[in-house]
């Protein structure tokens, strides 16, 4: 799920057009799901819209406002969250911005090839078709707007169950859940009020902190595009379906040099990091660690710390982070 990113877009560990083949899987699959599908990614390419949406994973609920304006040199948007502390995003292409009043820090990362909320679908659809069942279900009302109900079922223990509730008309994502093996409910994200297309001033994309945080602490990410394994990093298998999306160098943490490896199966979204082991920064803590939806596993590798960050059942994230290997 998008939303999820979107709010843990600078956390410590931080964490992308269709194609139609003609395959057996996609034979098995409601054709008419798929042409949702297809609209669903089509919306967040095209679609101006301003909003409210409800997150919530477990007994925690937060409440957020998002504007986003499609424009010809790409997408803008700005997020901010209504309820705890303070926090704001603006995007603009690549570049995200986070501004964190309570500690008076601004955070700045270049994330190439990024998905942008809500878009959650990638040009992966026969990996989709492959992995998931695809389904429509019913027509059902979100924010006052009638939407198409889309599932999909996981054909493995490698990922989880969706839902997908779609504007008739547009086919903007209004809601979205996500389910584990025994069919119950991680996280999920609904707008509670949504203008779609119309007048949108460029105004509302400006930060309301921009003034006043010329004097906050500022951390850049000093992300590149990189190649890891030419340092000789490589990930000896992988789930099915799933396949590499970028490979960036970054800091994190105070750390430089951290290589993050994005995998993707076209739904669900997994970050490999590989952090240099210093005295002066603590490892991560290893094995296996859940936040709702979110399953970390850290493990030792030589001289280095690998850490899977995943949206994805604990058995997928461990088994990419046992498939990493350091060769020279």
């Amino acid at each position: 799920m998008i939303l999820p990113r979107a709010r843990r877009l600078f956390g410590p560990l931080g964490v992308l057009p269709f194609l139609l083949p003609v395959s057996a899987a996609i034979a098995q699959t409601d054709t008419t799901a798929l042409q949702w599908l297809q609209r669903i990614y089509a919306a967040t390419q095209k679609l101006s819209y301003t909003g409210t949406f409800v997150y919530q994973q477990g007994q925690q609920v937060e409440t957020s406002r998002i504007i986003h304006i499609v424009e010809a040199s790409g997408p803008r948007e700005r997020l901010e969250t209504l309820d705890g502390n303070p926090r704001e995003i603006i995007r603009t292409g690549d570049e995200v911005v986070c501004y964190l009043p309570a500690s008076t820090t601004v955070k700045i990362d270049k994330q190439p090839g990024r998905r942008a909320f809500p878009e959650i679908l990638s040009e992966q659809l026969k990996d989709l078709s492959e992995n998931y069942s695809i389904r429509k279900g019913e027509v059902e009302r979100v924010g006052g707007y009638s939407c198409q109900v889309i599932a999909l079922e996981p054909k493995d223990r490698m990922r989880y169950g969706h839902r997908l509730w779609a504007d008739l008309n547009t086919g903007m994502l209004l809601k979205a859940k996500t389910f584990d093996e025994k069919n119950d409910v991680l996280e999920q994200f609904a707008f509670t009020q949504i203008q779609i297309g119309g007048n949108i001033g460029r105004d509302q994309l400006k930060s309301r902190y921009f003034r006043q945080s010329r004097d906050w602490r500022v951390e850049d990410s000093g992300t590149t595009r990189a190649n890891l394994a030419e340092a000789g990093w490589t990930i000896r298998s992988r789930p099915a379906g799933f396949r590499t999306v970028t490979e960036l160098v970054r800091t994190m943490g105070g750390t430089s040099g951290v290589g993050h490896i994005v995998l993707s199966d076209g739904l669900a979204a997994i970050s490999v990091f590989i952090q240099p082991a210093t005295s002066k920064q603590p490892g991560p803590q290893p094995g296996l660690m859940r936040q709702g939806a979110i399953n970390v596993y850290a493990r030792p590798v030589g001289s280095y710390w690998v850490t899977v960050v995943g949206e994805a059942p604990p058995e997928s994230v461990k088994y990419i982070a046992d498939s990493v290997e350091y060769r020279r």
